[in-house]
This record gives C-alpha cells, structure tokens and sequence, in this order.
C-alpha cells in the first residue's frame, strides 16, 4: 500500500481543514474571505478523491471524518 502517500493526503487535509477554520476568524472578510475558504475546502476534495484511489471511498472518508472530529 502507499502509506506515506496516505500519511502524506491526511497531513494535508489537516492542514487546509486548519487554514479553512482560521479564514472564518482572519483579517480577510467578505468576498476575499468566501474565496479563501472556498479554495481550501476545494484542496479538502481534491485529497479526498486522491485518498479514495489509493484506499477506496469508505476509508478515505473515514480519515478525512477522523481529521475533522479531531480539530
């Protein structure tokens, strides 16, 4: 399997998740703000379709549950 590709894609989400909930709170309001959250939950798909390649739909919304109840 490619765990370090996987390890890689949670890390990743983590850290958009992260970046996403800041811009709820940063300096950014309006339209600028809508769009940086946006592109980061965007980036939050994108390693989601990449994790349901490498481990199938079910456990790749299993890590990106996993990483979101975390926070």
């Amino acid at each position: 399997m490619h765990e370090s590709e996987i390890a890689r894609l949670r890390k990743r989400l983590e850290d958009e998740y992260e970046a996403a909930r800041r811009g709820l709170t940063g300096l950014a309001t309006g339209a600028a703000q809508h769009r940086f959250i946006t592109a980061r939950i965007r980036n939050m798909e994108r390693c989601h379709k990449r994790l349901a390649r490498l481990v199938g739909e079910e456990r790749a919304t299993a890590i990106a549950l996993e990483v979101w109840r975390a926070r």
